[in-house]
């Protein structure tokens, strides 16, 4: 009779632990977005960028022009 009280409540661990996995994994599959942009942005911020591509961005973005100055700053004589 212990034995099989043992396994019983072995197996109902079990069961509870695989429910609680399912349950985790339905939660994090569930997600829902108002709009295409909040999707990336969650994408994004769980995405790592790649080394290389992280280089290649950061040298293309180094040979941009400088930005020129608005209408209005060089009409004021801003900077």
């Amino acid at each position: 009779m212990k034995r099989q009280t043992q396994f019983n409540s072995q197996e109902q661990q079990q069961d509870a632990q695989q429910q609680q996995q399912e349950q985790q994994a339905q939660q994090s599959a569930a997600l829902e977005f108002g709009s295409a942009e909040e999707m990336l942005r969650h994408d994004a911020s769980r995405t790592p960028v790649p080394p290389g591509i992280w280089r290649r961005l950061r040298d293309s973005l180094a040979q941009l022009p400088a930005a020129h100055a608005s209408w209005w700053r060089r009409l004021l004589g801003g900077s």
